[in-house]
């Protein structure tokens, strides 16, 4: 089975983008690394001073399924990551695609 792209896009609230990028750089990713998702970015829009996108890749479905619900069922999500996160975002948009072309395998760890 192919592996599975979350195409995560973020819409910082008002001047705080740079805010959101440097949580999730130095704290969000590493967690979510950790819990054994492959992530690439943030990357910051171009065309949008509030926006950023990120990937995250998993080997399937349900490595997705559990290595999310162990990662956003745990203390340190609900108790420290999540609530510095959320005040900074206005909006988030997560689109879950097959990644028909295998790119996932060859993702830098």
């Amino acid at each position: 089975m192919a592996g599975v792209i979350e195409i995560r896009t973020y819409r910082a609230n008002p001047g705080e983008r740079e805010s959101a990028i440097e949580v999730l750089r130095d704290s969000i990713i590493p967690a979510q690394r950790e819990a054994g998702m492959q992530i690439l970015g943030p990357f910051p829009s171009s065309e949008d001073a509030d926006a950023l996108v990120w990937f995250r890749g998993f080997a399937d479905e349900a490595s997705r399924e559990a290595i999310c619900s162990k990662f956003y069922g745990s203390a340190r999500w609900k108790d420290e990551l999540e609530g510095v996160i959320r005040p900074l975002l206005a909006d988030i948009s997560v689109a879950v695609i097959e990644d028909a072309a295998d790119l996932w395998s060859h993702w830098p760890e």
